[in-house]
């Protein structure tokens, strides 16, 4: 039973992102119509009148007839991408300011300690390798 309701959700998901209204379904007697009119007229084949419509040629063929507002799939919220892009422009200005040379003067002295303890023989290294 599961596995029938998993295939009837994802069914239902793959339909609705066709992004199909009645409206659309109601209108497809108009495409037919027009479809038929191109045929009488200009001896176009279906496919060649898909390609007019809604294909590459669609832009210098809207422009022909006034029936093109009532064909299904032509609204534009068809056409939309909800996507979310954020451009970050940082700018980023390395000014490279050259110093002269500051010499510094030498004021540190090392004095090796002095202790009163003498190292005995036993803890020094040895002296002929």
């Amino acid at each position: 039973m599961s596995k029938i309701l998993a295939i009837t959700y994802s069914l239902l998901i793959l339909v609705q992102s066709f992004n199909i209204n009645l409206e659309d379904i109601s209108k497809f007697s108009v495409l037919l119509e027009h479809a038929e009119f191109h045929e009488e007229m200009y001896g176009d084949t279906f496919f060649q009148f898909l390609a007019e419509h809604y294909g590459d040629a669609r832009d210098t063929h809207d422009n022909d007839h006034q029936e093109h507002k009532d064909l299904p799939f032509k609204d534009n919220h068809h056409m939309c991408t909800h996507i979310n892009t954020s451009f970050i422009s940082i700018a980023n200005n390395f000014d490279f300011n050259q110093y002269e040379f500051i010499e510094i003067p030498f004021n540190f002295h090392y004095n090796e300690t002095v202790t009163d303890s003498e190292k005995t023989s036993v803890f020094q290294p040895p002296k002929h390798a």
